[in-house]
Parts: C-alpha cells; sequence; structure tokens
C-alpha cells in the first residue's frame, strides 16, 4: 500500500468581533517559506474563527519557519486581534475518494 506522507500545521484562532479584516492583513507572510507546499485559510460564517492550514515538505521546514522573524512579526501584528490560538503540527496523508 502506497503512502503519501505530509506535515501539515493547522492553527485555530477566536478572533475578536469584527476584526476580521485587519486579522487577514496581519495574517499575510511578507514573504512565503522554502518547504511551504500548500496553505489554506478558512473562516467561520460569522468571521470570528480562522483556521489556518499549510502543508510543508518537511518538519525542519515549517520548524525554520515558525522560529522566523517573518513569522515573530506575523504573530506580532496578529496579536491584537487574537483572543484565543491553538496549534497543532501532525504527519497525515490525502485521502483518496474512490471515482463516483
Amino acid at each position: 500500500m502506497e503512502f503519501d506522507q505530509a506535515f501539515v500545521w493547522i492553527t485555530t484562532r477566536r478572533l475578536k468581533p469584527g476584526t476580521r479584516d485587519e486579522f487577514a492583513r496581519a495574517w499575510r507572510p511578507t514573504e512565503f517559506p522554502a518547504g511551504m507546499l500548500r496553505a489554506y485559510e478558512c473562516y467561520s460564517a460569522d468571521g470570528n474563527e480562522v483556521v489556518g492550514i499549510s502543508i510543508w515538505d518537511s518538519p525542519e521546514s515549517r520548524e525554520r519557519f515558525r522560529l522566523s522573524e517573518v513569522e515573530a512579526e506575523r504573530r506580532r501584528l496578529m496579536a491584537p486581534f487574537v483572543i484565543e490560538e491553538r496549534a497543532g503540527f501532525y504527519t497525515g496523508r490525502e485521502l483518496r475518494i474512490p471515482e463516483r
């Protein structure tokens, strides 16, 4: 059985009500890091919760970005809009959906 391994960083942030637009501007990195293969931004219907999902080529690539000045600055800019944050880093795989 073939197993395509992926490294996935998921962050969930609860935002101060009415700050989605300001948060979105702060959240975008000034540069996309080496090793990031894909990224997704998911908002709740009311805009007060955002989930970031990024796919990485290795745990080391994600860790370099997590500890970088670019990420530190991004987090500093986001902080005024965030009430709560949770994050996890996972190893996973894409599930293939059979053709219908």
